[in-house]
């Protein structure tokens, strides 16, 4: 099989079922930007050594391809994603108690790892504010989950962090 098949050329694509739409229609631009996430987080995986959160981020990939392929237009139940939100929660808890008290802002950096869950974050936002209207069960998902890069940044960036 190829790889192209050139039914793109005219700036259309297929959502799941076949129906074809304009590339810059507002699904693709948010299974899109879930798509770019994903992309990112898998290079944020490789670069850390902590094996649990090398998991974790694995996992969270596949749950954003759960979501690219609802937001797609196919049929598959995302209720598992409440689950997934309460770990982040927790996560985001146990994490926070080995972190100074957050008095000010933060200015994205400090180290390379720290800064590669930074430009998660931001993605997660962009992509929280494409997939608004779609499903709200995926917009709780990816806000959690932009608090939990977050503290993963303040995690990996500890000792570095640079605040205003």
């Amino acid at each position: 099989m190829s790889i192209y098949t050139k039914t793109g050329d005219k700036g259309t694509t297929s959502l799941y079922g076949g129906v074809r739409i304009s590339k810059s229609d507002p699904r693709v631009e948010a299974y899109g930007a879930a798509d770019e996430l994903t992309s990112f987080i898998g290079l944020a995986a490789a670069k850390i050594k902590n094996k649990d959160h090398q998991a974790l981020l694995v996992e969270i990939q596949k749950d954003l391809y759960q979501i690219m392929a609802v937001l797609s237009g196919a049929k598959a139940n995302l209720n598992y994603l409440e689950e997934k939100i309460l770990g982040f929660e927790k996560a985001i808890d146990a994490m926070d108690k080995r972190l100074p008290l957050l008095k000010r802002f933060i200015v994205p950096g400090g180290t390379e790892v720290s800064s590669w869950f930074h430009i998660l974050r931001v993605l997660t936002r962009r992509a929280e504010r494409r997939v608004v209207g779609y499903d709200m069960i995926i917009v709780k998902y990816l806000n959690r989950l932009s608090d939990l890069f977050f503290t993963m940044a303040r995690t990996y960036g500890k000792s570095k962090e640079i605040v205003l």
